[in-house]
């Protein structure tokens, strides 16, 4: 690397060309970048004590070999700036053309052109010596030629440009140019194949100057290629993620790198949204030893295509739209497990559309179950992650439904019963969603009805001062009866004529024009059939609404052999970091379990021995036996009740009252000492016992 101050004119002149990457972002100085740097060339070119004014650093490395004539440099670092400098000096060049100068100090147009702008001798795009991105390099080319802007299209580069072509009618055009002389940068120049760009890169943004983390993550992988590849890897792969996250962009890049890397690197927890860049470097690093740059582009850009369709609502299939939206405006953080089932979706011909809406509004209802259960819905996003790293490409629904079922107590999904109750007893107002869940009992047909310009109304109403009609109606105990039922499902529904039905009776609300009785929506059907409107009508309508809901949000149905089958494959998955000889049996103990274990696993073809760090288990679905290391013994722990054992030896103990086995990871009512070979008779007429109970 070589790095040396240097006027920006010098670095300009000569045969050469400076090229802004195609992956680097456009050109983005506005006016006030622009006014900052004409204010700092006006001082220092009236000053003539100064000798120069520092703008910054420049860094490049060859583009190619560098043998032609006309040498190309990759930008690295300060694309803005000499952009910005470059249409400075487009303009003064034009000014100079249009009002030609006798003053000795101004150089004249075509030297500008010559020495600053353009090649002479240059052919096709090596004609510049600034060569910009896409539409950026377009507006720019054209400027050059002196050929006029059309449209919008790099609106920066033309309002830039035409910014200094004001500012030049007005000025000294000597003071100009000699500010322009003064303008000092550092000269960083990299040695290709020696210098690492993207870590000197990363060196000079490390302040975080509006750089995001998919800018860094951008350059970080095409950076390190040639030209030739750089463009062809952006166009085929970056580009279209740009172009399909619009003017989202630079917000959901991360988010959507985030989901991604989760889904790969399965870590424990949630990343830390300003590491993300670092732990994608990290995976790079791992992948491109075993895959191409391409290879993880490619699976970046198919991913990327998930996100749009959940995250950012362009699912263009109806069917999985509707369930998607209505997925994502309960909860946004579905998206990384939301990423592998279209991952599923789209590479297996085992998950149809008809399995992937199923699967959708499963996670529908059960985030929605939950949360009308008032259940802890913290740590949602790795909860979600989590699930994603259990669901099989061989099985995705199912493999759902089993991590659903095996996700814990505390992450488990209400039953009917739980949701029902919760329903009809809950403030259901003050739920933040209240009008989704409105809504959905209002469309629970084919025949759907908009509602989102409608508003919650409670047909008892909430004005403490209600009217007499109102009071009559509820009886003495009014006050308490409106206190306890007024949020409650059973008296909220949805309406277009909130403001009509005000705090009227209930006779009123009915009969009123736009009331219940004229009302289109089946919500307000029940009503418009009541002649009184009390607690009694009030808990059955409740009633109802929360019966209809454990149908709107289906509960989990699994089939518990997947669920056994998943546990025990896990089970299986942890005890293989051990075995026998790491259980710890001494050589009495061992020579007695060495007897014993044949027995065991000729009970049938289905026994399963697990070693774990201190025992061993026997399973076939469920655990039938642990034997436990004892000093010159071995502990036999079978499961099954004691006062179901038959044991003619006497030997077995009842160990349904001993809160505490040493070393024992699972459970059992029945100890069984062995202290001899002779007594494996009777130790297996017990574990024959406990095995016939849990195969039956």
């Amino acid at each position: 690397m070589n790095a040396q101050d240097l006027p920006l004119t010098q670095l300009l002149d000569g045969a050469k060309q400076f090229i802004v990457p195609i992956f680097q972002r456009d050109y983005s100085w506005g006016t006030k970048h622009c006014q900052q740097l004409w204010n700092d060339i006006l001082r220092v070119g009236a000053d003539p004590d100064a000798r120069g004014h520092f703008i910054g650093s420049i860094v490049y490395i060859a583009a190619e070999d560098n043998q032609a004539a006309i040498p190309r440099w990759l930008v690295i670092d300060g694309q803005q700036r000499m952009t910005t400098i470059t249409l400075l000096l487009t303009a003064l060049r034009d000014k100079l053309n249009a009002e030609p100068s006798d003053d000795e100090s101004l150089p004249s147009a075509e030297e500008v052109e010559d020495r600053f702008l353009r090649n002479r001798h240059g052919k096709g795009e090596r004609k510049s010596k600034l060569m910009l991105r896409r539409a950026d390099n377009d507006a720019l080319t054209a400027l050059m030629a002196g050929e006029a802007l059309t449209g919008d299209t790099a609106e920066t580069v033309s309002e830039n440009y035409r910014f200094f072509c004001e500012r030049l009618n007005e000025a000294d055009l000597g003071q100009v140019y000699a500010g322009i002389t003064k303008l000092v940068v550092v000269d960083v120049s990299l040695t290709r194949g020696h210098d690492d760009p993207q870590m000197i890169f990363e060196s000079l943004n490390s302040t975080g100057l509006d750089l995001t983390q998919a800018d860094l993550i951008r350059n970080f992988v095409l950076m390190r290629l040639d030209e030739e590849q750089q463009t062809r890897l952006y166009e085929d792969y970056w580009r279209p993620i740009e172009i399909a996250f619009g003017n989202r962009y630079r917000s959901e890049f991360d988010k959507f790198c985030r989901d991604y890397l989760v889904l790969k690197l399965k870590p424990s927890k949630q990343f830390r949204a300003d590491a993300i860049y670092h732990h994608f470097c990290e995976y790079f690093h791992v992948e491109t030893k075993r895959s191409s740059v391409e290879d993880v582009l490619k699976d970046l850009r198919r991913y990327a295509s998930y996100y749009e369709r959940f995250s950012l609502g362009h699912e263009s299939d109806p069917v999985l739209a509707t369930a998607a939206n209505r997925l994502r405006r309960l909860v946004e953080v579905a998206s990384p497990l939301m990423l592998r089932l279209y991952d599923c979706h789209e590479r297996t011909s085992l998950f149809d559309n008809r399995s992937f809406r199923e699967a959708i509004e499963l996670l529908e209802s059960y985030i929605f179950r939950r949360s009308a259960c008032d259940m802890q819905t913290r740590n949602l996003y790795q909860i979600f992650a989590s699930i994603a790293y259990k669901i099989m490409d061989n099985t995705p629904l199912m493999s759902l439904k089993v991590a659903l079922y095996r996700s814990g107590k505390k992450r488990r999904f209400p039953s009917d019963i739980e949701f029902r109750d919760a329903l009809e007893t809950r403030d259901v107002y003050s739920m933040r969603s209240c009008a989704y869940l409105l809504d959905r009992l209002e469309n629970d047909s084919r025949e759907k009805i908009d509602t989102s310009s409608f508003t919650i109304e409670h047909v008892l109403p909430q004005n403490e001062n209600l009217g007499s009609a109102w009071r009559d109606m509820l009886g003495a105990d009014w006050k308490t009866i409106q206190e306890t039922w007024l949020h409650r499902l059973g008296n909220l529904t949805l309406t277009g004529y909130n403001s009509e039905y005000s705090d009227h009776s209930f006779d009123d609300k009915k009969s009123i024009a736009g009331g219940f009785n004229d009302s289109p929506l089946r919500l307000n059907r029940f009503m418009r059939e009541q002649a009184r409107w009390t607690k009694v009508e009030i808990e059955a309508r409740g009633k109802a609404l929360a019966k209809q809901a454990t149908r709107v949000w289906p509960s989990l149905v699994v089939d518990m052999n997947a669920v056994h089958q998943a546990d025990l494959e896990e089970r299986r998955a942890e005890a293989a970091q051990y075995s026998l000889d790491s259980v710890g049996f001494d050589p009495e103990g061992r020579a007695l379990f060495d007897a014993i274990r044949p027995h065991i696993l000729a009970l049938g073809d289905d026994v399963i021995e697990l070693c774990g760090a201190k025992s061993v288990v026997y399973r076939v679905f469920d655990h039938f036996l642990e034997v436990l290391p004892r000093t010159k013994r071995i502990l036999l722990l079978a499961n099954i009740d004691f006062d179901e054992t038959d044991d003619p030896s006497g030997i077995a103990q009842d160990a349904s009252d001993r809160a505490f086995i040493s070393n024992a990871s699972e459970s059992g009512d029945v100890l069984f000492s062995l202290k001899a070979i002779s007594e494996i008779p009777a130790a297996m007429h017990i574990v024959k016992q406990a095995y016939e109970r849990v195969t039956e």
